[in-house]
Protein backbone atom coordinates (compact mmCIF):
# COMPACT_ATOMS: atom_id res chain seq x y z
CA UNK A 1 0.00 0.00 0.00
CA UNK A 2 0.88 3.14 -0.99
CA UNK A 3 1.31 6.54 1.46
CA UNK A 4 -1.59 8.42 -0.38
CA UNK A 5 -4.83 7.19 1.19
CA UNK A 6 -7.56 5.52 -0.53
CA UNK A 7 -10.18 8.56 -1.52
CA UNK A 8 -10.48 8.23 -4.82
CA UNK A 9 -12.27 5.93 -7.05
CA UNK A 10 -9.33 5.25 -9.46
CA UNK A 11 -7.38 4.19 -6.53
CA UNK A 12 -10.45 2.11 -4.63
CA UNK A 13 -11.88 0.34 -7.63
CA UNK A 14 -8.93 -1.58 -8.37
CA UNK A 15 -9.04 -3.25 -5.07
CA UNK A 16 -12.62 -3.97 -4.64
CA UNK A 17 -11.68 -7.58 -5.94
CA UNK A 18 -8.76 -8.40 -2.98
CA UNK A 19 -11.41 -6.55 -0.69
CA UNK A 20 -14.34 -9.00 -1.50
CA UNK A 21 -11.73 -11.67 -0.94
CA UNK A 22 -10.18 -10.33 2.20
CA UNK A 23 -6.96 -10.39 1.30
CA UNK A 24 -6.47 -6.25 2.49
CA UNK A 25 -4.82 -5.29 5.67
CA UNK A 26 -6.69 -3.58 8.09
CA UNK A 27 -5.67 -0.16 7.30
CA UNK A 28 -6.93 -0.35 3.77
CA UNK A 29 -9.94 -1.75 4.69
CA UNK A 30 -10.77 1.15 7.20
CA UNK A 31 -10.03 3.81 4.30
CA UNK A 32 -12.11 1.48 1.55
CA UNK A 33 -15.15 1.33 4.16
CA UNK A 34 -15.12 5.16 4.60
CA UNK A 35 -14.99 5.59 0.38
CA UNK A 36 -17.82 2.95 0.22
CA UNK A 37 -19.83 5.17 2.62
CA UNK A 38 -20.22 8.18 -0.01
CA UNK A 39 -19.64 6.15 -3.04
CA UNK A 40 -22.82 4.36 -4.96
CA UNK A 41 -20.68 3.29 -7.81
CA UNK A 42 -17.78 1.37 -5.83
CA UNK A 43 -20.45 -0.06 -3.51
CA UNK A 44 -22.58 -1.46 -6.78
CA UNK A 45 -18.99 -2.91 -8.12
CA UNK A 46 -18.09 -4.23 -4.84
CA UNK A 47 -21.77 -5.95 -4.27
CA UNK A 48 -21.08 -7.15 -8.27
CA UNK A 49 -17.90 -8.64 -7.23
CA UNK A 50 -19.21 -10.17 -3.98
CA UNK A 51 -21.83 -12.17 -6.18
CA UNK A 52 -19.03 -13.27 -8.40
CA UNK A 53 -17.19 -14.70 -5.41
CA UNK A 54 -20.08 -16.48 -4.30
CA UNK A 55 -21.03 -18.35 -7.41
CA UNK A 56 -17.45 -18.80 -8.22
CA UNK A 57 -17.32 -20.88 -4.65
CA UNK A 58 -20.49 -22.50 -5.24
CA UNK A 59 -19.82 -23.92 -9.01
CA UNK A 60 -18.23 -26.93 -9.80
CA UNK A 61 -14.11 -26.11 -10.46
CA UNK A 62 -12.11 -27.67 -13.45
CA UNK A 63 -9.59 -28.97 -10.90
CA UNK A 64 -12.40 -31.07 -8.74
CA UNK A 65 -12.54 -33.06 -12.38
CA UNK A 66 -9.05 -32.52 -13.40
CA UNK A 67 -7.43 -33.78 -9.92
CA UNK A 68 -10.64 -35.37 -8.25
CA UNK A 69 -8.70 -36.08 -4.59
CA UNK A 70 -6.49 -32.70 -4.93
CA UNK A 71 -3.59 -35.09 -3.91
CA UNK A 72 -1.47 -33.77 -6.56
CA UNK A 73 -2.44 -29.85 -6.00
CA UNK A 74 -1.66 -30.51 -2.44
CA UNK A 75 1.86 -32.10 -2.73
CA UNK A 76 2.52 -29.39 -4.97
CA UNK A 77 1.09 -26.42 -2.92
CA UNK A 78 3.33 -28.21 0.24
CA UNK A 79 6.61 -28.46 -2.22
CA UNK A 80 6.29 -24.92 -2.96
CA UNK A 81 5.65 -24.17 1.18
CA UNK A 82 8.61 -25.81 2.18
CA UNK A 83 10.79 -23.87 -0.35
CA UNK A 84 9.49 -20.61 0.88
CA UNK A 85 10.79 -21.59 3.92
CA UNK A 86 14.19 -22.22 2.49
CA UNK A 87 14.28 -19.13 0.59
CA UNK A 88 13.72 -17.38 4.24
CA UNK A 89 16.78 -19.68 5.45
CA UNK A 90 19.78 -16.82 6.21
CA UNK A 91 22.11 -17.04 3.02
CA UNK A 92 24.92 -19.74 4.00
CA UNK A 93 28.51 -17.93 3.90
CA UNK A 94 30.42 -19.33 1.26
CA UNK A 95 34.19 -20.72 2.68
CA UNK A 96 37.86 -21.08 0.85
CA UNK A 97 37.46 -24.14 -1.36
CA UNK A 98 40.76 -25.74 -1.33
CA UNK A 99 41.80 -26.72 -4.75
CA UNK A 100 39.70 -24.70 -6.64
CA UNK A 101 41.88 -24.72 -9.13
CA UNK A 102 41.59 -27.94 -9.92
CA UNK A 103 37.98 -27.76 -10.62
CA UNK A 104 38.76 -24.41 -13.17
CA UNK A 105 41.07 -26.81 -14.83
CA UNK A 106 38.83 -29.70 -15.32
CA UNK A 107 36.44 -27.12 -16.67
CA UNK A 108 38.29 -25.54 -19.37
CA UNK A 109 40.08 -29.20 -20.02
CA UNK A 110 37.14 -31.99 -20.04
CA UNK A 111 39.11 -34.79 -21.97
CA UNK A 112 41.83 -34.27 -19.94
CA UNK A 113 40.36 -34.46 -16.80
CA UNK A 114 38.51 -37.29 -17.97
CA UNK A 115 41.45 -39.26 -19.09
CA UNK A 116 43.19 -37.91 -15.45
CA UNK A 117 40.29 -38.96 -13.67
CA UNK A 118 40.22 -42.78 -14.98
CA UNK A 119 44.28 -43.22 -13.88
CA UNK A 120 43.45 -42.09 -10.54
CA UNK A 121 40.23 -44.25 -10.07
CA UNK A 122 42.68 -47.39 -11.59
CA UNK A 123 45.23 -46.40 -8.86
CA UNK A 124 43.04 -45.92 -5.81
CA UNK A 125 40.96 -49.49 -6.74
CA UNK A 126 44.36 -51.04 -6.83
CA UNK A 127 45.38 -49.98 -3.50
CA UNK A 128 42.10 -50.30 -2.26
CA UNK A 129 41.81 -53.86 -3.40
CA UNK A 130 45.10 -54.64 -1.67
CA UNK A 131 44.12 -53.28 1.67
CA UNK A 132 41.44 -55.36 1.53
CA UNK A 133 43.22 -58.04 1.15
CA UNK A 134 45.17 -57.16 4.03
CA UNK A 135 43.24 -56.16 6.77
CA UNK A 136 39.22 -57.65 6.26
CA UNK A 137 39.83 -60.96 6.21
CA UNK A 138 40.52 -62.37 9.51
CA UNK A 139 39.67 -58.92 11.64
CA UNK A 140 43.11 -58.55 12.61
CA UNK A 141 44.30 -55.36 10.71
CA UNK A 142 43.63 -52.21 12.33
CA UNK A 143 40.49 -51.30 10.93
CA UNK A 144 38.39 -54.11 11.34
CA UNK A 145 36.75 -52.41 14.24
CA UNK A 146 34.79 -49.84 11.61
CA UNK A 147 33.44 -52.87 9.13
CA UNK A 148 30.22 -52.89 8.77
CA UNK A 149 28.50 -55.86 9.08
CA UNK A 150 25.12 -58.14 8.30
CA UNK A 151 23.09 -58.06 11.33
CA UNK A 152 22.54 -61.73 13.00
CA UNK A 153 21.39 -61.02 16.26
CA UNK A 154 18.11 -59.21 17.13
CA UNK A 155 18.42 -55.50 17.87
CA UNK A 156 17.50 -54.73 20.95
CA UNK A 157 15.66 -51.34 22.50
CA UNK A 158 18.73 -50.12 23.74
CA UNK A 159 20.63 -49.98 20.58
CA UNK A 160 17.34 -48.53 18.52
CA UNK A 161 17.24 -45.56 21.67
CA UNK A 162 21.28 -44.90 20.70
CA UNK A 163 21.30 -45.40 17.06
CA UNK A 164 21.49 -43.30 14.16
CA UNK A 165 20.40 -44.73 10.44
CA UNK A 166 22.90 -43.37 8.10
CA UNK A 167 21.11 -44.27 4.38
CA UNK A 168 18.46 -46.49 3.29
CA UNK A 169 18.53 -48.00 -0.11
CA UNK A 170 15.11 -49.31 -1.08
CA UNK A 171 14.31 -51.75 -4.26
CA UNK A 172 11.04 -52.10 -5.23
CA UNK A 173 9.21 -54.42 -6.79
CA UNK A 174 6.56 -54.35 -9.44
CA UNK A 175 4.34 -56.29 -8.24
CA UNK A 176 2.31 -56.28 -4.88
CA UNK A 177 5.71 -57.90 -2.80
CA UNK A 178 7.08 -55.86 -0.64
CA UNK A 179 10.86 -54.46 -2.03
CA UNK A 180 14.33 -55.09 -0.82
CA UNK A 181 15.92 -52.84 1.95
CA UNK A 182 19.30 -51.74 3.13
CA UNK A 183 19.39 -49.75 6.01
CA UNK A 184 22.84 -48.50 7.04
CA UNK A 185 22.52 -48.53 11.52
CA UNK A 186 25.41 -46.73 13.28
CA UNK A 187 25.35 -48.23 16.72
CA UNK A 188 28.45 -49.55 19.09
CA UNK A 189 28.74 -51.54 15.98
CA UNK A 190 28.17 -50.36 12.70
CA UNK A 191 25.41 -52.63 10.84
CA UNK A 192 23.67 -53.08 7.84
CA UNK A 193 20.12 -54.21 7.94
CA UNK A 194 18.76 -56.22 5.12
CA UNK A 195 15.37 -57.67 4.33
CA UNK A 196 12.32 -56.78 3.35
CA UNK A 197 9.48 -54.73 5.25
CA UNK A 198 8.31 -57.99 6.87
CA UNK A 199 11.50 -58.44 8.49
CA UNK A 200 11.37 -57.83 11.95
CA UNK A 201 14.29 -56.30 12.48
CA UNK A 202 14.10 -53.98 9.45
CA UNK A 203 10.42 -53.02 10.39
CA UNK A 204 11.38 -52.12 13.78
CA UNK A 205 14.22 -50.10 12.65
CA UNK A 206 11.68 -48.30 10.34
CA UNK A 207 8.81 -47.49 12.73
CA UNK A 208 11.33 -46.17 15.09
CA UNK A 209 12.73 -43.71 12.53
CA UNK A 210 8.69 -42.99 11.48
CA UNK A 211 7.91 -42.66 15.35
CA UNK A 212 10.94 -40.60 16.79
CA UNK A 213 11.39 -38.07 13.37
CA UNK A 214 12.99 -35.32 15.79
CA UNK A 215 16.23 -37.49 15.90
CA UNK A 216 16.88 -38.46 12.06
CA UNK A 217 17.03 -37.12 8.81
CA UNK A 218 13.74 -35.84 6.84
CA UNK A 219 15.46 -37.27 4.15
CA UNK A 220 15.40 -40.91 5.99
CA UNK A 221 12.32 -40.67 7.71
CA UNK A 222 10.81 -40.09 3.95
CA UNK A 223 12.66 -42.97 2.98
CA UNK A 224 10.87 -44.94 5.53
CA UNK A 225 7.65 -43.53 4.36
CA UNK A 226 7.94 -45.11 1.02
CA UNK A 227 9.12 -48.71 2.73
CA UNK A 228 6.40 -48.66 5.50
CA UNK A 229 3.42 -48.07 3.22
CA UNK A 230 2.84 -51.64 1.81
CA UNK A 231 2.45 -52.78 5.23
CA UNK A 232 0.25 -49.92 6.75
CA UNK A 233 -2.49 -52.58 7.65
CA UNK A 234 -0.21 -53.60 10.39
CA UNK A 235 -1.16 -52.56 13.74
CA UNK A 236 2.40 -51.96 14.21
CA UNK A 237 3.42 -49.75 10.85
CA UNK A 238 -0.25 -47.84 11.59
CA UNK A 239 0.59 -46.34 14.85
CA UNK A 240 4.15 -45.25 13.77
CA UNK A 241 2.21 -43.67 10.65
CA UNK A 242 -0.55 -41.95 13.00
CA UNK A 243 2.61 -40.90 15.28
CA UNK A 244 4.23 -39.41 12.29
CA UNK A 245 1.02 -37.92 10.61
CA UNK A 246 0.24 -35.88 14.25
CA UNK A 247 3.77 -34.78 15.69
CA UNK A 248 6.23 -34.69 12.59
CA UNK A 249 7.51 -31.11 12.42
CA UNK A 250 8.20 -31.24 8.65
CA UNK A 251 5.32 -30.64 6.72
CA UNK A 252 6.39 -32.90 3.56
CA UNK A 253 6.98 -36.16 6.55
CA UNK A 254 3.31 -35.71 7.38
CA UNK A 255 2.08 -35.51 3.94
CA UNK A 256 3.37 -38.22 2.93
CA UNK A 257 2.30 -40.28 6.64
CA UNK A 258 -1.06 -39.51 5.95
CA UNK A 259 -0.87 -40.12 2.04
CA UNK A 260 0.92 -43.95 3.49
CA UNK A 261 -2.61 -44.30 5.76
CA UNK A 262 -5.06 -43.91 2.18
CA UNK A 263 -6.18 -47.50 2.79
CA UNK A 264 -6.33 -47.85 6.22
CA UNK A 265 -9.18 -44.31 6.59
CA UNK A 266 -11.59 -47.09 8.21
CA UNK A 267 -9.51 -47.17 11.61
CA UNK A 268 -11.21 -45.00 14.34
CA UNK A 269 -7.29 -43.59 14.85
CA UNK A 270 -6.90 -42.94 11.42
CA UNK A 271 -9.92 -41.08 11.15
CA UNK A 272 -9.11 -39.10 14.67
CA UNK A 273 -5.55 -38.40 13.17
CA UNK A 274 -7.34 -36.86 9.52
CA UNK A 275 -9.63 -34.60 11.94
CA UNK A 276 -7.19 -33.22 14.21
CA UNK A 277 -5.18 -32.65 10.97
CA UNK A 278 -8.36 -30.55 9.36
CA UNK A 279 -8.30 -28.43 12.96
CA UNK A 280 -5.00 -27.79 13.65
CA UNK A 281 -2.15 -28.58 11.24
CA UNK A 282 -0.61 -25.47 9.87
CA UNK A 283 0.60 -26.39 6.24
CA UNK A 284 -2.91 -25.95 3.95
CA UNK A 285 -1.38 -29.27 1.73
CA UNK A 286 -2.09 -30.98 4.48
CA UNK A 287 -5.13 -29.96 5.31
CA UNK A 288 -5.92 -30.67 1.65
CA UNK A 289 -5.05 -34.43 1.73
CA UNK A 290 -6.96 -34.84 4.94
CA UNK A 291 -9.73 -33.55 3.48
CA UNK A 292 -9.34 -35.28 0.24
CA UNK A 293 -8.86 -38.86 2.87
CA UNK A 294 -12.01 -38.56 4.65
CA UNK A 295 -14.06 -38.31 1.78
CA UNK A 296 -12.78 -41.23 0.54
CA UNK A 297 -13.29 -42.91 3.86
CA UNK A 298 -17.38 -41.98 3.32
CA UNK A 299 -17.59 -43.17 0.09
CA UNK A 300 -15.53 -46.26 0.81
CA UNK A 301 -18.17 -46.80 3.91
CA UNK A 302 -21.14 -45.97 0.87
CA UNK A 303 -19.80 -48.78 -1.28
CA UNK A 304 -19.49 -51.17 0.96
CA UNK A 305 -22.99 -50.79 2.60
CA UNK A 306 -24.17 -52.26 5.66
CA UNK A 307 -24.12 -55.48 4.88
CA UNK A 308 -19.91 -55.84 4.70
CA UNK A 309 -19.67 -54.34 7.70
CA UNK A 310 -20.69 -57.08 9.60
CA UNK A 311 -17.99 -59.42 7.66
CA UNK A 312 -15.18 -56.96 9.32
CA UNK A 313 -13.32 -57.30 12.61
CA UNK A 314 -14.69 -55.28 15.93
CA UNK A 315 -12.29 -52.85 15.82
CA UNK A 316 -13.03 -51.40 12.50
CA UNK A 317 -16.94 -52.10 13.07
CA UNK A 318 -16.90 -49.66 15.50
CA UNK A 319 -15.32 -47.12 13.20
CA UNK A 320 -18.32 -47.34 11.13
CA UNK A 321 -20.53 -46.05 13.55
CA UNK A 322 -22.75 -44.61 10.72
CA UNK A 323 -24.35 -41.33 10.74
CA UNK A 324 -22.65 -40.20 13.81
CA UNK A 325 -18.93 -40.48 11.85
CA UNK A 326 -20.05 -38.07 8.95
CA UNK A 327 -21.35 -35.65 11.50
CA UNK A 328 -18.07 -35.34 12.64
CA UNK A 329 -16.85 -34.64 9.55
CA UNK A 330 -19.57 -32.83 7.88
CA UNK A 331 -18.95 -30.45 10.81
CA UNK A 332 -14.97 -30.17 10.66
CA UNK A 333 -15.09 -29.45 6.96
CA UNK A 334 -18.04 -26.82 7.26
CA UNK A 335 -15.73 -25.22 10.09
CA UNK A 336 -13.41 -25.04 7.39
CA UNK A 337 -15.02 -23.66 4.74
CA UNK A 338 -16.30 -20.92 6.84
CA UNK A 339 -12.70 -19.96 8.62
CA UNK A 340 -9.94 -21.30 7.20
CA UNK A 341 -7.31 -18.85 6.35
CA UNK A 342 -6.35 -20.56 3.11
CA UNK A 343 -8.51 -19.60 0.26
CA UNK A 344 -7.98 -22.98 -1.71
CA UNK A 345 -8.84 -25.06 1.61
CA UNK A 346 -11.76 -23.45 1.69
CA UNK A 347 -12.85 -24.00 -1.66
CA UNK A 348 -11.64 -27.88 -1.07
CA UNK A 349 -13.76 -27.77 1.82
CA UNK A 350 -16.94 -26.67 -0.20
CA UNK A 351 -16.10 -28.99 -3.12
CA UNK A 352 -15.89 -31.96 -0.07
CA UNK A 353 -19.18 -30.78 1.45
CA UNK A 354 -21.11 -31.27 -2.01
CA UNK A 355 -19.19 -34.59 -2.71
CA UNK A 356 -20.80 -35.67 0.85
CA UNK A 357 -23.67 -34.51 -0.14
CA UNK A 358 -24.35 -36.18 -3.60
CA UNK A 359 -23.16 -39.23 -1.82
CA UNK A 360 -25.86 -39.13 0.55
CA UNK A 361 -28.52 -38.20 -2.01
CA UNK A 362 -27.82 -41.37 -3.90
Amino acid sequence: MSGRPLTRCADVAPLLVFYACDEVDPQERKEIDAHLAICPTCAQQLSEESVFQTTFSSASQPADELDPTGALLAQCRSELSEHLDDMQAPPVQEHWVPFSWVRRWMAVRPAWSAAALILVGIGVGTQVTSWLALNGGDGSGDGAGQAVNVMAARITDEDLSKMAVAGINFAPTPDAAPGTLQVQVRTEQPLMVIGSVDNTDVRRVLTYVVANGERFDPGVRLDCLDALRARSDDEQVRRALVVAARKDQNAAVRLKALDALRDSTREASVRETLLEALRHDANPGVRVEAVNLLVRSLEVDSQDGPGSASELPATEVSSLSGDSSVERVVRALEDLERSDPNRYVRLRSAAALRQIGARDVQ
